[in-house]
């Protein structure tokens, strides 16, 4: 994809559902009892690699448009595969779906593709083991391909060294099957969709903090049997963030996105376009299905830079490319600390958002936890290399758009993985 320089982006959009609540009401509603109808559902590739799991194992999925019809079996119906699931490049389905397994009566394989086999599984495979759970690495390196063998499961509390979804999410659904209550503290709250979601399945979960600490317990209780919702998925807040962030950026701009999910511990950029100086108006807020929702009116803005650490970065660790587009786009320094976990990301995300940066004529220093960046001065157009990651390939496309001269966008194909329809998107601005 070659772009160039554009101002005047003028409209409404409308994104994607959200990528981690497509993901978990497949899951929850293969293993709950009846329907579960999920409208705005996204059809990236990452979540039809679930769907296509939850298919091996004997689950009917029905799909039609942004519609999807799972006709549940309940926790102990799903059925043994006959093949290696492929998780394809989809670390929400590898670490969430492993809980899962870890209580089915049959053996499971888990790989995908060549980048998901090098991301790191031993933050999961460590406190499954201590539930009783037979997990492995079939390789021996802590990575994919999984193997996962029947165990008798047991209630634990573990203590996360890391605020991730992911493993928190991994070790409920694995409470599920196991016997007696499960628990995991977090030193701070990492997105709480699996909570609010099972909660509204029906299953007996639960959520404390400690005062005066950002520690956070989400405790489940197995035994409550789940049974199939129909719900509306909104608006991914990450596909947003490019809509967000193009507003704010390009001269002369004014974008309203419609039916974006604001949960708060997920809308961390909201706060980092608003510290920045952006023109940031919520409309339309509601609550669905546990979820808040609202439309988002951004206006062009004159941006400075901020520091961005502690707390705030769990929230909004899938949009940092952005946020470094836009402080590269911003007068005045940003820097971005606490966010080593973009080490291990679909790339190396401090090293190639640093590359690329670079690569534009932005002045910016990578550091083991993130990055300082200078903003102010002109981008330039430039190749800019994805490997092949769908969130540098469409951070960068913003970075285009604001940049002298033409950017290529190298191994563009990869934003299907999330929002295939990016670019089509973008024409409804022009």
């Amino acid at each position: 994809m070659e772009l160039c320089t554009i101002t005047g982006l003028k409209g409404k959009v409308t994104v994607p559902g959200d990528k981690s609540i497509s993901h978990r009401s497949v899951m929850f509603g293969s293993i709950a009892q009846g329907t579960t109808e999920i409208h705005h559902f996204l059809n990236g590739a990452d979540c039809l690699a679930t769907i296509c799991c939850f298919r091996a194992m004997g689950i009917d999925i029905e799909e039609k448009d942004s519609t999807v019809i799972v006709h549940g079996k309940g926790l102990h119906g799903l059925s043994a595969p006959d093949h290696i699931l492929d998780v394809g490049n989809s670390g929400t389905t590898t670490r969430l779906i492993s809980g899962i397994l870890t209580g089915q009566p049959f053996d499971s394989k888990l790989s995908g593709d060549e980048s998901l086999n090098s991301r790191p599984m031993k933050r999961i495979m460590a406190p499954l083991t201590q539930m009783g759970a037979n997990i492995s690495s079939i390789l021996r390196n802590d990575c994919a391909p999984l193997y996962i063998a029947p165990g008798k499961l047991h209630g634990i509390h573990y203590d996360s060294p890391v605020a991730s979804a992911q493993v928190k999410s991994c070790v409920l659904l694995a409470g599920l099957y196991a016997e007696g209550e499960t628990s995991v503290t977090e030193p701070s709250l990492s997105r709480n969709h699996t909570e609010l979601m099972l909660r509204e399945f029906g299953a007996d979960i639960r959520s404390t903090f400690e005062i005066g600490s950002t520690r956070a317990t989400a405790s489940i209780r197995p035994g409550n049997e789940l049974y199939g919702q129909k719900l509306t998925v909104p608006g991914d807040i990450s596909s947003a963030a490019y809509f967000i962030a193009a507003g704010l950026i390009v001269p002369d701009s004014e974008i309203l996105i419609e039916g974006v999910g604001i949960n708060p511990t997920r809308a961390g950029i909201l706060k980092v376009c608003e510290d920045m100086g952006g023109d940031i108006t919520l409309l339309n807020e509601r609550t669905e299905g546990g979820e808040k929702i609202a439309d988002i009116l951004v206006r062009t803005s004159q941006l400075h830079g901020i520091r961005i650490e502690g707390d705030i970065i769990p929230t909004l660790i899938d949009e940092i490319p952005i946020i470094a587009v836009m402080a590269a786009a911003a007068e005045g320094t940003t820097v971005i600390k606490d966010a080593a976990e973009l080490k291990v990301k679909e790339t190396d995300r401090i090293e190639t958002v640093t590359d690329n940066l670079k690569a534009m004529g932005c002045q910016v220093t990578p550091t083991d936890d993130g990055m300082i960046i200078t903003g102010g001065a002109p981008l330039k157009g430039t190749n800019i290399h994805t490997l092949l990651d769908h969130r540098i390939a469409m951070a960068f496309s913003i970075a285009a758009l604001i940049a002298e001269g033409h950017t290529k966008i190298l191994d563009s194909k990869c934003i299907e993985v999330s929002y295939p329809d990016f670019y089509d998107t973008f024409e409804q601005l022009l």
